[in-house]
């Protein structure tokens, strides 16, 4: 099934599609033998067509992982990491399938694109066997790690370059595991004002994605909801020769085989704000 998170008069509401109308419905849970709980529908919110969409999800964490698809760490000419190299975005960067990508001219002049696989969390993980990762997984869905690169690498470290506002659309909807029977085989793409900049799929990842989810529950524990950025392929600008970074009216169209897209447009800003506060 695929679960969105639709606006409404009375706040967002989760909803399941039907032959193209939205009705609303619980988050449902991963059982403790890994099934998923069914869904009973509810009220018709109209159709999907003219909905509002939101973020599908709610987390209480995005973590990211960097560096971990091989084309991706050819570009880039690195080698790969001996561990996963988690990072986190603050789920106020969480914006929906066709919201604006906002850019403050005052902080960053190079922001680049990342598609990348998010898969979504479904009950509470800590200390799991990779064997076992997915039975404690709900779903996927497509997600763009929107960076800053001037701020990502001048800083030292990644959360801030990372973390703006808007810095990662998250849906349309997230898809239940059941419905994708090999998340290591998806094909994926992004494409900017038409033209493809990334072409990958997902078998090209260093680390598998239960190697990747045990990995951080043994740091951290995973809550329902949370979100985990799998890494991206090669084509992002900013290890493209010139450099390509986004611009005001650009569309950034993310794909994930069989989950859908994200279309967003770039608008950019100037806030007074740092220099009134230094004043």
């Amino acid at each position: 099934m695929k679960l969105y998170r639709v606006a409404t008069e009375n706040g967002p509401v989760t909803a399941i599609e039907k032959e193209g109308t939205l009705y609303a419905c619980d988050m449902p849970r991963v059982e403790t033998d890994g099934s998923i709980e069914d869904v009973q529908l509810g009220k018709d919110l109209g159709s999907l067509a003219a909905a509002n969409l939101l973020a599908p999800v709610s987390p209480s964490k995005v973590i990211a992982i960097g560096a971990n698809y091989l084309d991706h760490i050819r570009e880039a000419n690195m080698e790969p990491p001996p561990a996963p190299l988690i990072f986190s975005k603050f789920p106020s960067t969480l914006t929906g399938p066709t919201d604006p990508i906002l850019v403050d001219r005052s902080l960053t002049q190079r922001v680049d694109w990342e598609v990348e696989l998010a898969v979504v969390i479904g009950r509470k993980m800590h200390h799991v066997p990779e064997a076992d990762v997915y039975d404690y997984v709900l779903g996927y869905t497509v997600a763009n790690d929107v960076s800053a690169r001037d701020v990502q690498f001048g800083d030292g470290q990644w959360v801030r370059g990372k973390s703006f506002d808007s810095f990662c659309p998250i849906g349309p909807a997230i898809t239940t595991r059941d419905e994708v029977p090999d998340p290591q085989n998806l094909n994926l793409s992004l494409t900017v004002n038409g033209k493809t900049m990334q072409s990958s799929n997902t078998s090209e990842m260093y680390y598998k994605i239960p190697h990747l989810l045990a990995y951080c529950a043994t740091c951290f524990t995973l809550e329902p909801g949370d979100v985990i950025l799998t890494g991206t392929p090669w084509g992002c600008g900013e290890f493209m020769s010139p450099r390509v970074s986004l611009s005001s009216g650009d569309i950034v169209e993310a794909t994930v085989e069989g989950l859908g897209s994200l279309k967003n447009e770039v608008q950019e800003f100037a806030s007074s704000a740092l220099k009134t506060a230094a004043e």
